[in-house]
This record gives structure tokens, C-alpha cells and sequence, in this order.
């Protein structure tokens, strides 16, 4: 159930996002693809990497509590949307939305709004903590999604996945 609970979590916010359409690699925590290039660390061994209809450009599960993190990216002059706009797009598919903590702070050499989020999805409690950042052309969104307590338990993996983020040109 919980497994079942997870992917459907990952479906939502898949559908929430645009697709890259491109293929695309992670190699020594190197993500590319046709639009953008960027280094990000990987959470670690307790975490399984997994992909979700193509959508992403990386994701991972945490093998015990089924935290997930997703990150995306899409790259178009023409998207310049609000970091705030952005953030509500994310949320697509979730219901009872309570809207937490925001904050603007620096990643990778720009400012990034970080938001965090209670909502329902499928009438299953989540607890989100969302990041957008606008760099170069492109939107890059990062997603820590779970149940309160394995939200709780993985916020501070999900920070140093944070803080290892760099843009690279492709």
C-alpha cells in the first residue's frame, strides 16, 4: 500500500510538470539532457532512484519510509513565470492545501523560493517542502514529499541534495 501510495505521489507531481522529451543521463551526479546539464548529489543508499513516465529528470524513494524527491527542469526563454506562480503550479493534483513557510533564499548563485506545504492527495496526508529556482533560461523544481514523519526524517538529505545543486553549461 504504501509503495502503491508513493507511485501514485510521483504520478501527481509527474503530471504537474512538463516533459523534457529527451534522453537523458545521471552519471557520477551529472544530470543531462538535450536542455540543461547540472550536478546534484544523490540522496544515498538508503534511497532507490526511480523513474517515473519520463517526466522527470531525476527521482528517488527512500527504501523504508517512502519519502520521495523529484527534480525537473524545463528550459524556455518564454518561462518567465513567478517563483511563486511556479510553486502553485507543483501543486496540481493535491487537495486540502495548506500553504506553510515560504521563503527566498540563494541557490546556485540565484534566488529560489522554498515553500512548505501540507496537502491531501488521494485523501492521504503529504507533507511537502517545494524549491524553484529560475536560471539561465530554464526552471528547475525540486520536490520532498511524504508522510510528516518521513518528510521530517529526510529534510536533511533533501538540504545537502540542495546545496550540492550547480548548474553546468551543456
Amino acid at each position: 500500500m504504501k509503495k502503491l501510495a508513493t507511485i501514485s505521489l510521483l504520478s501527481a507531481l509527474s503530471f504537474a510538470l512538463s516533459a523534457c522529451g529527451a534522453s537523458s543521463s545521471y552519471d557520477r551526479g551529472v544530470y543531462s539532457d538535450a536542455q540543461t546539464r547540472y550536478a546534484l548529489d544523490a540522496p544515498g543508499s538508503d534511497w532507490r532512484r526511480v523513474e517515473v513516465d519520463g517526466d522527470d529528470d531525476l527521482a528517488w524513494i527512500h527504501r523504508q519510509s517512502a519519502a520521495a524527491i523529484q527534480v525537473h527542469s524545463s528550459c524556455s526563454p518564454s518561462q518567465d513565470v513567478p517563483l511563486t506562480s511556479l510553486t502553485q503550479h507543483l501543486l496540481i493534483g493535491f487537495t486540502e492545501r495548506e500553504m506553510g513557510e515560504q521563503e527566498l533564499f540563494d541557490m546556485d548563485g540565484r534566488e529560489a523560493l522554498r515553500s512548505e506545504v501540507r496537502a491531501k492527495l488521494d485523501g492521504v496526508p503529504r507533507t511537502l517542502t517545494l524549491v524553484v529556482l529560475k536560471k539561465d533560461g530554464c526552471i528547475y523544481d525540486f520536490a520532498l514529499v511524504g508522510s510528516e514523519r518521513a518528510h521530517a526524517s529526510a529534510q536533511s538529505t533533501f538540504a545537502r541534495m540542495l546545496s550540492s545543486f550547480r548548474t553546468r553549461g551543456s
